[in-house]
C-alpha cells in the first residue's frame, strides 16, 4: 500500500481523493448514493475499506465499492510474471526493488480518463493538476465531511451541455475546452463508451480512440493503459518515460524511437506496467 500511496501522493494538488498516515479516503458514485469510504491495510497486509458517512449501505452498493477499488488498484492482475521479467531487465530491476507492490492505478471512469489526457498534453504535471482541480471544483459535485469536501469528477452528461465559453475561467487552452466538450458529446450520444472498447482487441481500440479529435497516439495509450487496462498499451511518446530512461541510463540524450521499441521487446505483455514503474523513477 505504502507504493501505491506514494504515487497516489505525488502531487498535493490532487482533489480527487486525500491521503493521511497511510490511508486514503475518497467519495465514489455506487449509481444509487455518492459514497465516502475510507481505505487502509491492517497488519495482516488486508486491505479494510469503511463507509464513512451516515446513510445505510445497500449490498449493491457493497459490491459496487469492491468493484471499483479492484479496478482502481488493478487487484484483479498477478504480478508474479512481471516481476520475473523485471528482476532479469537492466532498466526496470531498481524500479521493482524501490517500488515493489506498486500497480498501475487506474481511473476505471472513462471520461475522467480521457479528461486526464487531454488535460495533460504538452503541459507539465503541475499545471496538469491545478487545471483539473479547476475543472473539478467548478463543474463536479462534492460530500462534505467536517471541514473537507470529497469532490466526484464530472459526468459527460453534464459537460456535454457546455460551450468552450463554460470554460473560459479555467486555464486550458480554447481547443482543449473544444476537445473535452466533444468527447463528452460523442458518449452522451452513445457512440463512445467503456462497454464498446473493452469488447475491441488493443489496436482496434488504439484506432477507435485516436479518430476522435483531441486523441493522438499518447493520450490513446495513456486511457488504454490506466482506464481500458490493456497490458501492452504504450504511450512511446512521453515525455516523462523518456527522461526516466534518461537517468537510468545515464545519458544526456533522450532514448530513440527505435531504441524505445527495442526495449519495449523486453516487456512484451506488460509494456503499461514497464512504463508506470519506469515514470515513479522521477517522483
Amino acid at each position: 500500500m505504502e507504493a501505491n500511496l506514494g504515487y497516489l501522493g505525488r502531487n498535493n494538488n490532487e482533489c480527487m481523493f486525500q491521503i493521511e498516515d497511510l490511508s486514503i479516503t475518497r467519495a465514489i458514485d455506487t449509481g444509487k448514493n455518492y459514497r465516502l469510504i475510507h481505505i487502509q491495510v491492517d497488519q495482516d497486509n488486508q486491505m479494510v475499506v469503511q463507509f464513512i458517512d451516515s446513510l445505510p449501505t445497500a449490498p449493491e452498493e457493497q459490491v459496487e465499492v469492491v468493484r471499483f477499488i479492484r479496478e482502481w488498484f488493478d487487484l484483479n492482475r498477478n504480478l508474479t510474471p512481471f516481476y520475473k521479467l523485471a528482476k532479469a531487465d537492466p532498466l526496470l530491476k531498481i524500479p521493482v526493488q524501490d517500488f515493489h507492490g506498486l500497480r498501475v492505478i487506474g481511473v476505471p471512469d472513462l471520461f475522467e480518463a480521457l479528461c486526464w489526457g487531454v488535460l495533460g498534453q504538452q503541459i507539465n504535471l503541475a499545471f496538469a493538476y491545478t487545471l483539473k482541480r479547476q475543472f473539478v471544483e467548478k463543474f463536479g459535485s462534492s460530500i462534505e465531511m467536517g471541514d473537507k469536501k470529497y469532490w466526484i469528477f464530472p459526468s459527460f452528461k453534464e459537460i456535454a451541455k457546455l460551450t468552450p465559453e463554460d470554460l473560459a475561467d479555467i486555464k486550458m487552452t480554447v481547443k482543449k475546452s473544444e476537445y473535452i466538450i466533444g468527447i463528452a458529446q460523442l458518449m452522451e450520444r452513445g457512440e463512445l463508451s467503456k462497454e464498446s472498447l473493452m469488447k475491441m482487441n488493443f489496436k482496434d481500440a488504439e484506432k477507435s480512440l485516436i479518430k476522435i479529435r483531441g486523441i493522438g497516439p499518447w493520450t490513446a495509450n495513456y486511457v488504454l493503459m490506466r482506464c481500458l487496462r490493456f497490458p501492452t498499451a504504450f504511450p512511446i511518446d512521453d515525455v516523462g518515460l523518456h527522461n526516466a530512461i534518461k537517468f537510468l541510463k545515464s545519458s544526456e540524450k533522450k532514448p530513440t524511437k527505435d531504441a524505445l521499441h527495442e526495449l519495449s521487446l523486453n516487456w512484451s505483455g506488460w509494456q503499461a506496467y514497464a512504463t508506470f514503474y519506469l515514470w515513479r523513477v522521477l517522483y
